[in-house]
């Protein structure tokens, strides 16, 4: 079969023939139709990131069709459509007891730890697929379980989003984009979209932002402030020491600030007696859980979650490098781009 491999930061990936993966003990092959590629695959690519060994087939976004089951897998069955969640715990440690398995340490990520979805078939842990209803493309379900998903964690779960609520999103890029949207369903009163990229910014006006602030341009926390006053809840989504600074000068006294970006920077904060007095709460927040994804799903299906214009590009398996060059872009798109491994 057909994966793509990523061998070394700075390299193209490679689309070469590896063996063909099968269903081991608790196991569930899949016969892969779409893969997201998500900005943690080109932090990958660029160095930024580590990958636990070289070569590796990358995306952690992938759905498709169950095409057989290892012994002790039960309620999947072969011809099923479902979605690959990125990890899955190891349903033993006290994480994965308490249904925060994105906590658990032994998780195990498609294309950082072992082989992902970039690929024509994966083999993927049992605990880790879960059936998509009709009516949701496959390349919606994809996006899903990463994309949409980690920023619905870091809203709901992670901040506590409440109905009234003012929301400012940093990064409105594949993860800020539907935050914007999911803040609007969440019930947020004003959500305020912050980018570089005018691009972005339009894509997050389209998805519900009432007031987008183009960071290149203007000073964030100072416009944010003299627009509401502060916000209650400000999501970074980019990983930048100078942007989650940013996100928490945005916020109102009692305001909370979830990082969803990952880097290498370190934090700087304002000094105590100003953070401890405004009592500001300061949050990491890391991928999902199976329960929000699912929800997610039901909410496409319903069609209250519309993911009509999240995915901007569809592109077969040789097109790849292509794709990582139209999210690489200065000013492009700020949709998803995803791989169709069974396209010519």
């Amino acid at each position: 079969m057909l994966a793509a491999r990523f061998y070394a930061p700075g390299e193209p990936l490679r689309v070469e023939e590896v063996p063909m993966p099968a269903a081991g003990p608790g196991q569930v092959l899949v016969r892969v139709t779409a893969c997201g590629i998500c900005g943690s695959d080109m932090h990958f690519i660029e160095g930024r990131a580590p990958v636990a060994a070289t070569p590796i087939t990358l995306g952690h976004e992938p759905a498709g069709v169950v095409v057989e089951t290892g012994a002790g897998v039960a309620d999947i069955a072969p011809g099923q459509r479902v979605v690959v969640r990125p990890g899955a715990g190891c349903g033993r440690c006290s994480a994965c007891a308490s249904g925060r398995d994105s906590l658990c340490e032994r998780t195990r990520v498609l294309g950082m730890h072992v082989d992902g979805g970039l690929a024509e078939y994966l083999a993927a842990d049992g605990s880790s697929i879960i059936p998509v209803p009709d009516g949701v493309p496959l390349e919606q379900a994809a996006i899903i379980s990463d994309a949409v998903a980690t920023p619905y964690h870091a809203l709901v779960e992670r901040g506590a989003l409440r109905a009234g609520e003012s929301v400012a999103v940093f990064g409105c890029g594949g993860l800020g984009a539907h935050a914007v949207q999911l803040a609007r369903l969440a019930g947020a009163a004003t959500v305020i979209a912050v980018d570089v990229r005018a691009s972005a910014l339009d894509r997050a006006r389209r998805a519900g932002a009432d007031i987008a602030i183009n960071a290149a341009e203007e000073r964030p926390s100072r416009r944010i402030r003299e627009l509401v006053g502060g916000v209650d809840l400000a999501l970074e989504c980019v990983g930048r020491a100078d942007t989650i600074g940013e996100a928490v000068k945005s916020l109102r006294r009692g305001g909370r600030a979830v990082v969803v970006g990952m880097g290498p920077d370190a934090i700087q904060l304002p000094p105590p007696n100003v953070f401890t007095w405004s009592e500001h709460a300061l949050i990491g927040s890391f991928g999902s859980s199976a329960e929000h994804v699912r929800r997610l799903l039901g909410m496409a299906a319903s069609g209250r979650l519309d993911l009509s214009a999240s995915v901007t590009a569809l592109l077969p398996l040789h097109e790849v490098n292509a794709g990582l060059d139209l999210l690489r872009a200065p000013g492009g798109d700020a949709g998803r781009v995803v791989v169709q491994p069974g396209r010519e």
